[in-house]
């Protein structure tokens, strides 16, 4: 059974454009809301916010018993590579992002976990003829070649997202990641495939488990939701039930069994704690669904590409007298 983790940017302050829900909130108060959430067995790491004193979370882990799913590392920054991170035009600037990824590697290691993860976001493109794509993609594939180079037991794990705060980000999907992925070449480096941004890009999330798993780029998953229509960082199983069960499905199907699963919700104005303990229920609730599809039975039914079949057998053998 895979472990449950949050991500600790969402038990800290929450807010959007218009309206702040939730104040910031310490690292010790992050782990105490952590520690009421049911059966929550780590967190996603935030660096560099949550690195400020490496001692203090170190305590702050042994003293939980939490586990550390990854180092989530912001490459957008507050004053900094604004024209983008991995593809900044100045060599400085991709420099720096370099060093400041070795630094994380190196405190993921500290704190036990197998991995780092980023989410490019701002680099990407709002106009036209606004940047150079082919510059771009030279300049990242460099950035996360060197990168990955510093510590090869390390995962370096991409996280694609179609659009925010860029109309278009440079890695948008699945296989345009997957296809980034292969060109840099390095063992080490993979995908962090985000439901709720698949599902964003027009995925089927199912499919892009099993295409990246047999690439074996599949190193991460994050389970929120949404209606497709923006990243809304939802409850699982708020609005694509079926999707979260054959995802669930396929990636039992794949062998992602034994590893994490990280949680970016967004509680807004309902309780945090109350929040993610439905987000734990809700997780387990969807995977017995998925579990109930009897494999040998649904092989079949596939193999006669019959949907009309398929989705009776779902109803009734997945929600039964429901």
């Amino acid at each position: 059974m895979n472990k449950l983790a949050a991500i600790t940017a969402f038990l800290g302050g929450v807010k959007n454009r218009y309206i702040t829900y939730k104040p910031d909130r310490t690292l010790e108060e992050k782990f105490a809301l952590a520690a009421q959430i049911e059966g929550l067995d780590g967190l996603e790491l935030c660096y560099p916010a949550d690195f400020g004193d490496l001692g203090l979370l170190k305590s702050l882990l042994d003293g939980h018993g939490f586990g550390v799913s990854s180092v989530n590392v912001r490459s957008r920054r507050t004053g900094k590579w604004l024209r983008g991170s991995f593809t900044s035009p100045h060599a400085a600037e991709r420099a720096e992002v370099v060093a400041d990824f070795k630094r994380a590697m190196d405190l993921a290691v500290e704190v036990g976990s197998p991995r780092i993860s980023t989410c490019p976001l701002n680099d990407g493109h709002d106009y036209v003829f606004e940047m150079n794509y082919l510059d771009a993609y030279r300049y990242a594939e460099e950035t996360f070649d060197t990168i990955c180079a510093h510590n090869r037991d390390v995962r370096v794990c991409i996280e694609y997202k179609w659009n925010d705060p860029r109309t278009r980000c440079m890695l948008a999907s699945a296989g345009e990641t997957l296809a980034f992925c292969q060109g840099v070449g390095a063992d080490n480096l993979g995908v962090t495939l985000d439901i709720g941004h698949s599902l964003l890009a027009g995925e089927r999330p199912a499919q892009s488990v099993a295409m990246l798993s047999r690439a074996r780029k599949l190193f991460y998953v994050h389970l929120n939701d949404n209606d497709r229509n923006w990243d809304w960082d939802m409850l699982p199983g708020a609005f694509n039930l079926w999707e979260f069960v054959e995802f669930f499905y396929y990636l039992r199907e794949v062998g992602y069994t034994s590893d994490w699963y990280a949680y970016d919700v967004m509680s807004k104005e309902i309780d945090t704690v109350e929040t993610f303990n439905a987000v734990t229920h809700l997780t387990r609730k969807l995977e017995s669904l998925a579990e109930r599809i009897d494999r040998q039975q649904m092989t079949v039914i596939m193999r006669e590409r019959n949907p009309v079949q398929a989705l009776r057998y779902l109803y009734d053998r997945v929600l039964g007298d429901a």
